[in-house]
This record gives structure tokens, C-alpha cells and sequence, in this order.
């Protein structure tokens, strides 16, 4: 039997370091997925954002985004995700949001994220409460791992600086915040960084 554990991250450094880490207990690159708030650029790419939809449309999409030989980070890619913005992605998790959005109106990408969280076994209210935190500017990493395996992959997750899952959805709520929508607008980089320094702060 497989499960997904996932973990939130505010900053990308700590969320790269736990994947590197998973890779190196033996996690395959393919079962670990990555999505992460782009808008301070800690990814850089020489061309202009995508849409999920253009990179499905323009035959990239969810190939592009499982990784190589060389790790998950070296197929890391930009998508942009409504009410989020752009995301350094790549995955199981991105590569499935990115197919849904094949064909799909602008928009579908954002439920498609939470989609394939809870059809992976993620309840729906830690789905919403990652998604916004990606739209707060974190990362997420999720893994889909054997049930013996799953004490391993959460002991990892957690030994790096890690979001205290049910301390900030109730800081989220105390500021009126009830889930991630994904016809919300994107942060701009001045809200993201009061939002890392006081999560907090009301952004809704």
C-alpha cells in the first residue's frame, strides 16, 4: 500500500534540502514531488513564464517535469498557477496538475493541485492549507512512499525547518481565511516577504 506524506516549507532551501536527502535515502526521484513559490526567483529560467496550459498544449507539460537521472531538482520547471503565480515545480504532483489542465479553461490548474493531493490520500483540509501556503510563498514536498517506508519519509521531512501544519492554518483562520481558491490573485513579492516575516499578517 502506498501513502503520501507531504510537508510545507517556508523557505525553498530548506524544501531543496529534504528532497536531496529523500533522494539520498534511496526515495526515487519519481515518487517525490516539489512545487514552489517562484516569485522572489530563486529559480531562474531564460524564458518567459508558462501557463500550465501552454506547457501541456506545447507537448512539455508532464514529462518535462518528473526529472532525470541526475535528481528531482534537475527537473525542476516553471509553470505559473492561478491565484498562486509562477511555481519551480517538478513531479508526480506537478506533472499531474499540469495534465489536468491540458485543454482546460485558465484557472483549472490551482484545484488541480489540491485534486491530486487528496486523490493521493491527502485530506482535503491539508490540501487547501498547502496550496495556500505555496500561494504565501512556501514549498511544498509531497512523496508517495510504501507504508514501511513511511516513518523514513516523514523522520527526513521534519529534520529540516519545516511549517507546523496546524499552528498555521490557524493562523490563517484567525485572519479569516477558510480555503485556497484558486480564482484568488497572485502576492506580489512585497506581500510574500510580510508574509514570511509574520504569517500572521491578514492576506486573504
Amino acid at each position: 500500500m502506498t501513502r503520501t506524506v507531504s510537508a510545507l516549507y517556508d523557505r525553498y532551501d530548506e524544501a531543496a534540502a529534504a528532497v536531496r536527502a529523500l533522494e539520498d535515502a534511496g526515495i526515487p526521484a519519481a515518487d517525490i514531488s516539489l512545487v514552489s513559490n517562484n516569485v522572489d526567483r530563486h529559480y531562474a529560467v531564460g524564458v518567459d513564464k508558462e501557463t500550465a496550459g501552454d506547457i501541456a498544449a506545447d507537448g512539455a507539460g508532464a514529462g518535462s517535469l518528473i526529472g532525470g537521472g541526475a535528481g528531482l531538482l534537475a527537473g525542476l520547471g516553471i509553470i505559473a498557477i492561478p491565484g498562486i503565480g509562477p511555481v519551480a515545480a517538478a513531479g508526480w504532483l506537478a506533472a499531474t496538475a499540469v495534465g489536468a489542465a491540458a485543454g482546460a479553461i485558465a484557472g483549472a490548474i490551482g484545484g488541480g493541485i489540491v485534486g491530486a493531493l487528496t486523490r493521493s490520500g491527502v485530506s482535503e483540509e491539508d490540501a487547501h492549507l498547502y496550496a495556500e501556503g505555496v500561494r504565501r510563498g512556501g514549498s511544498l514536498v509531497s512523496v508517495r512512499v510504501v507504508e514501511d517506508r513511511v516513518g523514513v519519509v516523514d523522520d527526513i521531512l521534519h529534520a529540516h525547518d519545516h511549517v507546523d501544519v496546524e499552528e498555521r492554518r490557524d493562523m490563517f483562520r484567525d485572519n479569516g481565511w477558510r480555503q485556497f481558491d484558486e480564482r484568488g490573485r497572485a502576492f506580489s513579492e512585497e506581500e510574500i516577504a510580510r508574509a514570511r516575516q509574520d504569517p500572521r499578517l491578514p492576506m486573504i
